[in-house]
This record gives structure tokens, C-alpha cells and sequence, in this order.
């Protein structure tokens, strides 16, 4: 079994703990689940699956009943909280804490790279430039982006990305990206930095309109009605559209300037428009 700071499921972690207990002894859900003091035999059998949540106040008995202790409980606990968290606020406090501690111990989250990289547009962004400009110093690149950031900023991300793998320095010392692509990575914590990086560079979209020239920017829109059938054939459309558009922007080794292509496709309505009073 994996060391829980490599975990950022504590359903997954239930369910391991239970499997590699299961595997050498005679141990059962019932016992998991009286040890954790609920009356359902099945209350933690559930919770791994899915099927029940743990609430915040019952994080800790359970991590007490796995015999976890220091940190690791806390950790634990955080876990929980990071999936029961309501708002992309309250999952990036727990996600946080659970680097923070994870960190301090020496560890890493397999996911916190993947999240780091899409919680900041610095990161994309300085992955394109900073190939694009082989020799610049930090300053050099703060002031080549839109908006223009400190050296400071430059610093850490290049920093972030080279140890990520993102970015390696040739024998010259210059940045190579490692890919020419980064993906989403893991679903579970991925997508609340993602979120971010959305409002982000939408509020960037709105300073284009008047702050770049017509000539350097495009803007269009549709305003649709439409069906279920045809919003999910729109979105495979966008998906290979994307594709398309990659493809295009990678078969030239070339960077003048770093772009940022935003697609989005959302209601203006309810979904109560059709039903009859």
C-alpha cells in the first residue's frame, strides 16, 4: 500500500487500507466500521465506494480506527475536507494544506504538479515564452508578458517548471520544453485549479477588446438554440477543433508571440424554458 501522502482520494485510501488488511488477516467491514464508531456495518464500505460521504467531524475517528497518527491524521482529515468541499475556495484551502503537509515531510503528491502548472497562467505562458527567447533573463521575460509581471515571478515559475519536468535547460542554457503538449492530468484535483486559470484568462480576454490591437486579436460569438443531441455533438466538434488547432500551432518549431485561445460554449437560459406551467 502506498504512503498516504501519495493519496489525494481518502476513498481510495479507505479502500486500500481495507484491501491489504483484508489480504493478510481475517478482516472485515463490520470491524473496520465498529472501530470507527458508526452503527452501519457497511458506513465505510459505502464511503470507499462512493455511495456515503464522511463528514468532517467523523474524518478523525477514522483515521484513528487506521491506527494513523500525527500528521498523518491531519492529513487525512484534510482529505476529507478537500471532498466535501462545496466551492473551488474551499477545495484549494484543503488542497493546499494537503501540500503543504506533504511537503514538509518529504513527500509528493503525484497530482500537485499537474495542479501547480494550471493554477497560475505564468506557467503556460513562460512555457512558451521562455523557449522563444533563448538567452533572456528574467526581467527580459516579465516585461515580454501581457501583463507584465516582476522577474521575481519569472524566477519561480521557471523554477516550478524545470523541476516539474516541464522545462530543461540545454547545455547552453537555454529552455527546452520536455513536451510540446501538457495535458489536464488527474480528474479530482486538476480541474479546480483549471477553473482558476478559466476566470483568469477571461479576464484577460476582456482587457484584449480594447487593450490590443483589432488586427492582432479575433473575436466572434454564436448565440444557439439547441437540443441535448446537438450541445454534445458541439462539444465533440470543439474537442477535435482543438486538436486541429494544435496541430496547425506545433508544426512550425517557431514562437513570435505567445497566444491564448480561449472556446467557450455555456447557456444563456434555463433548462425549465420548455416545460409547461
Amino acid at each position: 500500500m502506498k504512503d498516504i501522502l501519495e493519496y489525494t482520494s481518502y476513498r481510495q485510501y479507505i479502500a486500500d487500507y481495507y484491501a491489504e488488511k483484508k489480504a493478510k488477516t481475517a478482516f472485515t467491514w463490520q470491524e473496520f466500521t465498529r472501530a470507527a464508531g458508526f452503527s452501519s456495518p457497511v458506513h465505510l464500505k459505502y464511503a470507499s465506494e462512493g455511495r456515503l460521504n464522511l463528514s468532517d467531524a467523523a474524518a478523525l475517528r477514522v483515521a484513528k480506527a487506521m491506527h494513523l497518527v500525527d500528521f498523518e491524521q491531519e492529513y487525512f482529515c484534510e482529505m476529507v475536507k478537500f471532498d466535501n468541499a462545496k466551492t473551488d475556495s474551499e477545495k484549494k484551502d484543503a488542497f493546499g494544506k494537503m501540500l503543504s503537509i506533504a511537503e514538509a515531510h518529504k513527500a509528493k503528491i503525484l497530482e500537485g504538479d499537474s495542479y501547480r502548472y494550471f493554477e497560475s497562467w505564468k506557467n503556460p505562458v513562460l512555457r512558451e515564452l521562455a523557449p522563444a527567447m533563448p538567452g533572456a533573463k528574467p526581467l527580459a521575460l516579465a516585461k515580454a508578458c501581457r501583463p507584465e509581471i516582476t522577474a521575481a515571478e519569472v524566477s519561480e515559475s521557471l523554477n516550478f517548471l524545470v523541476k516539474a519536468d516541464l522545462l530543461h535547460k540545454d547545455k547552453d542554457g537555454n529552455y527546452v520544453q520536455t513536451e510540446r503538449g501538457v495535458t489536464t492530468g488527474p480528474l479530482d484535483v486538476t480541474p479546480v485549479a483549471i477553473r482558476g486559470m478559466h476566470r483568469q484568462m477571461g479576464e484577460f480576454a476582456l482587457d484584449a477588446i480594447e487593450g490590443v490591437a483589432q488586427d492582432e486579436r479575433h473575436f466572434s460569438g454564436l448565440t444557439l438554440g439547441i437540443t441535448r443531441k446537438a450541445y454534445e455533438d458541439i462539444v465533440q466538434e470543439i474537442a477535435e477543433f482543438r486538436k486541429r488547432i494544435i496541430a496547425i500551432a506545433t508544426r512550425e518549431d517557431g514562437t513570435d508571440e505567445v497566444y491564448r485561445l480561449n472556446v467557450q460554449f455555456f447557456p444563456m437560459t434555463k433548462k425549465s424554458i420548455n416545460k409547461k406551467a
